[in-house]
């Protein structure tokens, strides 16, 4: 009976916010309810659904990580002592901090804080758990015990989910829950120094219609997909035009800073294979480079909008994400030990992708 009184109560607080009948809203928060049962293919959005859920909000995680900028794209190569070169690529929408862009798109009431000390810290963590409200942390990943990762980068921001405290520790959502002891916990929560102790708790539920958020998460998409991102040089590396210039580094034949030259050694090559895949299906992404769960989101945002053409964009980025999938199959098992080869088949794959999205983009724009 609690359930059925919440289903209701989540029903007309979306008929409310989205316009649509209670017929049509109960259809769409039991379609949530559904799809919360699957595992989730995006963390990011995955942890905000969760948040908006603990606070009496539901949406999908297609919807979540749409309002969350969706698909993106960011390509650079970092050097750092010891180690080849490191492709790193960025699927998803990109630099924006995923959690705050979601909640502020959305209206949604919350507070975010740093403490300087260990000690205030978990102090104002078991504050928020008490009150009955989960606490969103960034941590850095390669500090906790179930996480492997490529490069063990303090600097590299993890969120998570702080659920409730227990005996000895705490309960934390990432991707799946885990119960973590209280030091364990400190050590990766201080570990990150930039973002140190960074926590986030939602205080309420959206005010901003959800017909009303998602033409600005359209926008913001397009606009980072085809324009400017950071407004500086690095801009070079995102959208289509980084694209474009990860193809031309692909098959880059003559110069030190072309694939087939600079990770020419056997181990280099390895390596660079391993990130990209890496990339493309489970870092800084969902599988297939987030285009699928985008293409969800696209299908979801035509009928709430009454917009036919996103449902027109949803099946061009299903076609990319195709593309997508074959890029990082050729990374994880290519068919020859040649970097040229294999690097001219990955830009090859990298222009039809690119070539669908651009013809997508007209798609995106919803009539004023």
């Amino acid at each position: 009976m609690t359930d059925h009184k919440h289903l209701k109560r989540l029903v007309r607080e979306r008929s409310t916010r989205t316009g649509e009948s209670y017929t049509t809203a109960r259809r769409h928060v039991v379609a949530a309810r559904v799809a919360a049962a699957r595992p989730p293919q995006h963390q990011p959005s995955d942890l905000v659904r969760r948040l908006l859920h603990a606070a009496g909000s539901d949406l999908s995680e297609p919807m979540t990580c749409g309002l969350g900028g969706g698909i993106g794209f960011m390509a650079a190569v970092f050097d750092y002592r010891g180690m080849p070169p490191m492709l790193t690529v960025v699927a998803q929408h990109h630099p924006a901090p995923w959690t705050p862009t979601v909640l502020t798109r959305l209206g949604v009431p919350f507070t975010e804080s740093h403490s300087t000390t260990p000690a205030a810290a978990l102090k104002a963590l078991r504050l928020s758990l008490a009150a009955g409200r989960p606490v969103y942390c960034t941590v850095t990943a390669s500090r906790l015990p179930w996480r492997t990762v490529t490069v063990p980068i303090d600097a590299d921001p993890h969120g998570i989910l702080v659920l409730d405290e227990h005996p000895g520790g705490f309960t934390v959502h990432d991707a799946a829950p885990h119960q973590l002891p209280v030091d364990a916990f400190m050590e990766a929560w201080s570990a990150h120094r930039k973002g140190r102790h960074h926590r986030l708790v939602v205080t309420g539920t959206p005010t901003v219609p959800l017909p009303t958020a998602i033409p600005a998460a359209l926008a913001e998409t397009t606009a980072h997909l085809t324009g400017p991102v950071l407004g500086n040089a690095f801009d070079a590396n995102f959208g289509f035009s980084g694209m474009t210039r990860l193809a031309s580094q692909l098959r880059d034949t003559r110069t030190k800073t072309g694939f087939p030259r600079r990770f020419a050694e056997p181990a280099a090559f390895t390596f660079a294979l391993r990130r990209l895949h890496e990339c493309l299906e489970e870092q800084y992404t969902a599988p297939a480079a987030t285009r699928p769960l985008y293409a969800e989101f696209l299908d979801e945002a035509a009928t709430l909008t009454g917009n036919p053409h996103l449902t027109e964009a949803a099946s061009a980025f299903r076609s990319s994400a195709t593309v997508w999938s074959a890029m990082s199959t050729t990374a994880r098992h290519p068919t020859t030990t040649d970097p040229t080869t294999v690097f001219t088949t990955l830009a090859d794959l990298l222009d039809q992708a690119r070539t669908i999205e651009e013809s997508a983009i007209p798609l995106l724009q919803l009539p004023t």
